[in-house]
């Protein structure tokens, strides 16, 4: 039956004939999510009929219901190890661009001072710790001098590069499925979507190693994301020596949800905002036995890293703080003026991000990774070492911002507060035990430019990191702009607050001199929760995280005010968050369930055959031979085929997968069941075919496990000289065939298919019309078809262009997007 579309007037007779090679989807595969389903049930089912002994069958739903639970503590396990592993890695190597420790050279900047018991904080400077002018002999004097600054400052880049230039090279050379955050490209896999080789055995090593190197360095990025994408490749390595999760699509992501889970617990020791984050965020199917899991998973992660205590703080969460102080209904103004400046941010810097990586995408800069990564090292190296807060480590900024001022610890520039007197002497802000209510002294008026002139920094610097063909996370750098916005408007807010004071009963009734009324470290926890929501869209699993990364549970109802505001005015300016947006940039076949999409147009103007492209191939069940299908199968490399009664009629029976094929034409060239000759009638062709007496069970038991038998991977033409006579007939078993497929009628509108499509999670629908066989269409398809509709902004094309269909279907008849019958 062919496909014939009416033109309007004045529309070219000449139809448009899209390019196979300039598709994105076409490199990509996809599950399908009913039949794995039932695939498994299968299974299950198949085992208690072979097996009749009631203590066999125990043992056998006793592992079943335990392999998924064991394999979700080992991921959790071995994640936890590796980011443990990871961030003492980190630490070293970060500390090593500034100095060594010279007796034990193994150790970072904070054990080394430690071991050597002189001082109780990280940034005081302890005898056995070098700065390399110091080893070099040329750093001997307190007073920093020009040949000191410019060796340091050398070192600096130098290692800065060195690091990042190796871990370009690895993942260049051995793992170009290591580059990037992973989430993106972990949604897809959740959703359904077959990326051959992104969780393997390479892109963990190569990964683990390259995240370690350039989380060290320089570059804006972080390694909570990756840690995701690393947890998933242990889950699916764990999941294939399980046979129930290995040999199943959909049960082994299952095991990848909850690897995410982990993945995020071990990145900030947060179990709840993990479980939270493959809910909201990665996962596409999520069951409560899956959340149960995860929570498994998260928690063991977790307490790895709780006994690893790579942090060095002997605490779970990664930015711990301790706010004696609660929050005024007053401060909800700057609160939400943070969510508007995160959403703002957010926008912001999407935009620019992809549009730089369509730059890198279209010119020859994408085709040199590595000096891309060996010159934008150099490049913020050099300009973030001159600011004190672009040159240290990002979690030590973070935690420095976060921190409450107090003059019992460490002081730094940020609590640089000072006495005002009047000329009289007459006090008139004096500063506190600690270290607030008081005047900006000179350090702290130094530290507020230095502060705005790093978020500028580290804005610009996020958004050329971000894409590179390295390993790099967002959640760190996110959390760092909106620390330093929240820690500038606190203390203007302070300040503020001091300046009214005193004019201001009502104020100064509420807020007395010389307490803590403001608390700048609030606004910093608040503004990395607004930037960090305004770039990823997170909304409840980001709070949770926040606040499990800080401890501080006081401070809810104001981070979801702000939260919610970022959420919703971010979504106004612009509608995807990063992964998403890069997953709609990268072409990846995902469709997203929490987009709401509107097209009246019948599925028959989308569904394949489309005019001017691949005729649908179909099985004709009464005149198949051999020989027909060995041939399909080399010439074409679809996932199935449909199946019908014959060529006049063509009345739709059902849908049979390649594999299975595979599976029937070795069984008979090793068994060699078809009769020779002459081609046989329907019923002599299925008493021919089905013979043997064992062939059903035969069958059964490999449909079980067809997709991921030996025997299926056996390509049909080597046993071209086994087959016999390819012009004998074949009857298909429907052991071997779906005979109740989704079909839907051909005027069903679009919008109604792409919700069977992400609610149902097939691979195909057909497409009929009373019964008789239209065309299909497939998850990639749909996936297409909505992405065509948002870059026009509207389905009018489709909808303008009517649908009619011509003919009877004839034998071997192709015409520009017909259906061509499998018969040779």
């Amino acid at each position: 039956m062919l496909l014939k579309k009416k033109k309007k007037e004045g529309e070219s007779n000449t139809e448009p004939v899209a390019p196979a090679t300039t598709d994105p989807f076409e490199k990509f595969r996809s599950i399908d999510w009913l039949r794995e389903w039932t695939r498994d049930r299968q299974r299950e089912k198949h085992f208690a009929k072979r097996h009749k002994s009631p203590v066999v069958r125990k043992l056998h739903k006793l592992w079943g219901t335990n392999s998924g639970w064991i394999c979700v503590f080992m991921v959790g396990l071995s994640i936890g190890a590796l980011g443990g592993l990871i961030t003492l890695g980190t630490r070293y190597m970060s500390d090593l661009k500034n100095g060594v420790c010279l007796d034990r050279f193994w150790l970072d900047q904070q054990l080394c001072c430690r071991w050597q018991n002189d001082t109780l904080f990280v940034t005081d400077v302890c005898d056995e710790w070098k700065t390399w002018p110091e080893v070099l002999g040329i750093g001997v004097s307190k007073n920093q001098s020009f040949w000191d600054y410019t060796v340091e400052f050398l070192f600096f880049c130098i290692i800065a590069a060195f690091l990042t230039t190796w871990a370009a090279l690895l993942v260049y050379m051995f793992a170009p499925y290591a580059s990037g955050s992973g989430i993106p490209e972990v949604k897809c896999i959740l959703s359904g979507a077959i990326l051959r080789g992104y969780l393997g055995k390479m892109t963990l090593f190569v990964k683990t190693i390259s995240l370690t190197l350039v989380a060290a360095s320089v570059l804006s990025l972080g390694k909570e994301g990756p840690l995701v994408h690393l947890a998933s490749c242990l889950g699916n390595i764990y999941a294939d020596l399980f046979p129930k999760y290995g040999r199943n699509e959909a049960k082994k992501r299952e095991i990848l949800s909850a690897s995410a889970a982990a993945g995020v617990a071990a990145a900030f020791g947060a179990p709840v905002g993990g479980v939270l984050f493959s809910l909201e965020e990665a996962s596409y199917y999520f069951s409560v036995k899956t959340m149960a899991r995860s929570f498994l998973s998260a928690l063991i992660a977790s307490v790895v890293v709780r006994l690893a205590n790579p942090f060095g703080t002997y605490q779970t969460p990664l930015f711990f703080v301790d706010y004696r102080m609660s929050w005024s209904f007053l401060e909800m103004i700057p609160f939400i003026l943070l969510g508007i400046f995160g959403a703002l941010i957010g926008c912001l810097f999407i935009v620019a991000n992809l549009k730089w990586c369509k730059v890198r995408k279209t010119t020859r800069l994408g085709k040199h990774p590595v000096i891309e990564v060996l010159v934008v090292t150099i490049f913020m190296a050099a300009v973030a070492y001159h600011n004190p807060y672009t040159r240290k480590a990002t979690s030590a900024l973070i935690q420095e911002l976060f921190d409450r001022c107090n003059y019992g610890g460490q002081p730094t520039d940020l609590c640089n507060y000072v006495n005002i007197t009047s000329d009289s002497g007459e006090p008139l802000l004096t500063a506190d035990n600690y270290g607030h209510t008081g005047g900006l002294g000179p350090n702290l008026k130094s530290a507020l430019w230095k502060l705005a002139l790093a978020l500028v920094c580290k804005l610009i610097f996020t958004v050329f990191t971000f894409g590179m063909k390295i390993p790099a996370g967002l959640f760190i750098p996110s959390i760092a702009m909106g620390s330093i916005a929240g820690r500038l408007m606190g203390i203007g807010m302070e300040q503020l607050v001091l300046t009214w004071q005193g004019n201001s009963p009502w104020l100064k009734e509420h807020c007395q001199v010389g307490v803590d009324c403001v608390m700048p470290g609030l606004y910093a926890l608040i503004g990395a929760a607004a930037v960090l929501v305004g770039v990823t869209r997170m909304t409840v699993s980001l709070v949770v995280i926040m606040f499990e990364l800080t401890g501080s549970l006081e401070f809810v109802v104001p981070a979801m005010v702000t939260v919610l505001i970022t959420n919703w005015l971010g979504a106004y300016i612009y509608e995807r968050g990063i992964y998403d947006a890069h997953i709609h940039q990268n072409g990846y076949p995902f469709l997203d369930g929490r987009e709401k999409f509107e097209s009246t147009t019948p599925v028959k103007a989308v569904m394949n055959p489309r005019p001017g492209g691949v005729p649908l191939r179909v099985v004709s069940q009464d005149t198949v031979t051999l020989g027909d299908i060995e041939q399909m199968l080399k010439d074409t490399h679809y996932n199935g085929y449909p199946v019908v009664d014959n060529e006049i009629d063509n009345n739709l029976i059902g849908f049979v997968e390649r594999t299975d094929l595979k599976l029937l034409l070795n069984y008979y060239a090793h068994n060699g069941e078809i009769g020779k000759g002459h081609h046989s009638s329907q019923s002599t062709v299925r008493s021919n075919s089905l013979s043997a007496t064992s062939i059903e069970s035969a069958l059964n038991d490999l449909t079980v496990y067809s997709a991921f038998s030996n025997a299926t991977t056996t390509n049909a033409s080597n046993s071209r000289g086994q087959l016999g006579e390819k012009t004998a007939s074949l009857h298909i078993p429907n052991k071997l065939m779906d005979t109740t497929p989704l079909s839907i009628d051909g005027e069903m509108p679009m919008e109604k298919v792409v919700d069977m499509f992400i609610k149902l999670g097939g691979r195909h629908i057909l497409v009929t019309k009373k019964g008789r066989l239209l065309g299909l269409i497939t998850r990639k398809d749909a996936t297409r078809y909505v992405r065509e509709v948002e870059e026009q902004g509207s389905d009018d094309e489709h909808e303008s262009e009517e649908i009619e269909l011509i003919g009877e279907p004839k034998p071997n008849e192709v015409n520009n997007g017909g259906i061509e019958y499998i018969r040779l």
